[in-house]
Parts: C-alpha cells; sequence; structure tokens
C-alpha cells in the first residue's frame, strides 16, 4: 500500500500554469465562507510536515505556496478569521468556525520572507496554481503523531512523487535566508 502525503499530491503532482494570475480560496464552512482573493500565481509551492501549518484531516503533510502581500485580500467573511497564534514567526490566519488556516502573513520586517503571504492552493476551486516543488521539515510528521519506522516509506513515496524531501526548506529558499542574514550582518551588500 502506499503512502499517503496530501489528497493534493497522492494521485500525482498536478503541474501549474505559468500563465495563471490567481484565483479565490475559501474555508470549508458550508455557509458564510471565508474568502480570499489572490491576484497572482503562487511560488515556491511545496509539502510541508511542520507542526504548525494546517493539513486537511488524515493527511501527514500540509500544502503551501507563497504570493506577494500585496496580491492577497480577504473578499468575504474576514470577520471570521483570526490568528492562530501571535508569538509565532507566520501569523496564520484561521476561520474560527471551521479552524482552515487561510493564509499566513509575515509582519517582521527584517523577516527574510516579510513581503510573502502563505496560502494553501487546494482551498480553491481553480485549477493551475503553481506544483509542489519539494518536501519541507519531513521528520517533523514524527513529532505530529507518525511513526518513526515508515519514515523511509515516506521519503521513498515523496520521491516517486517528485518531491524532493528535506528536513528544512528547498536550497534555493534556504540560500535566500542565508543571502537576507549576510546582508543584515553587513557581510554582503
Amino acid at each position: 500500500m502506499s503512502v499517503s502525503i496530501h489528497p493534493a499530491v497522492d494521485k500525482g503532482v498536478k503541474p501549474g500554469n505559468k500563465n495563471f494570475a490567481g484565483g479565490k480560496l475559501h474555508c470549508h464552512c458550508k455557509d458564510r465562507r471565508v474568502e480570499i482573493s489572490v491576484n497572482s500565481q503562487s511560488a515556491h509551492n511545496h509539502v510541508c510536515g511542520c507542526t504548525k501549518c494546517w493539513k486537511p484531516k488524515g493527511a501527514l503533510f500540509s500544502q503551501v505556496a507563497v504570493v506577494p502581500r500585496d496580491s492577497l485580500a480577504v473578499t468575504a467573511n474576514g470577520n471570521k478569521l483570526k490568528v492562530v497564534d501571535a508569538s509565532a514567526a507566520i501569523q496564520r490566519h484561521a476561520c474560527t468556525a471551521c479552524g482552515v488556516h487561510l493564509f499566513g502573513r509575515i509582519e517582521n520586517e527584517k523577516h527574510p520572507f516579510f513581503g510573502l503571504d502563505f496560502i494553501h492552493t487546494e482551498l480553491s476551486d481553480q485549477e493551475g496554481w503553481s506544483a509542489p516543488e519539494f518536501a519541507a521539515f519531513v521528520s517533523s510528521i514524527i513529532e505530529s503523531g507518525a511513526d518513526p519506522a515508515g519514515m523511509d516509506a515516506v521519503r521513498k513515496r515523496l520521491k516517486e512523487l517528485g518531491l524532493e524531501p528535506y528536513d528544512c526548506l528547498s536550497p534555493p529558499l534556504m540560500d535566500a535566508i542565508a543571502t537576507h542574514t549576510a546582508k543584515a550582518a553587513g557581510v554582503r551588500h
């Protein structure tokens, strides 16, 4: 039996559409759904095993991407949103009724990813969002209850799906963080 990673990738990773210009995300409520409008393509889409990201019921991983902060707007029922953990670097805005995280925002202007909002593209009915590219924080699924003895099978399945497993972020994102840190320290200009 194949390991289930996330419903959006379990049957294969769907390619994105380079001409896709965004869409709407919705919480899981039956009525008065929170709606987020995004007017850009997502980037750095990936499956994430951390314990902070929202995951659909039964999923080992979340699926999360980023969009420019100025391309995202709350367009319906924003009064239902609440920040999950105000002390976290990423302020995850969740629906108070169904619990779904609609977007995450970094308020610290010194953070390497300031200006990017985190979204879950599977909350959209539109097709064409950027495809997941890698798997981040893979070992962290153990902290969510995954059996450590099954990690080889999880990593094997991720590789079958074309999602290189990392226990951090992808090399380009780690390079971006290191570059930001070096500039802040005056090591690079």
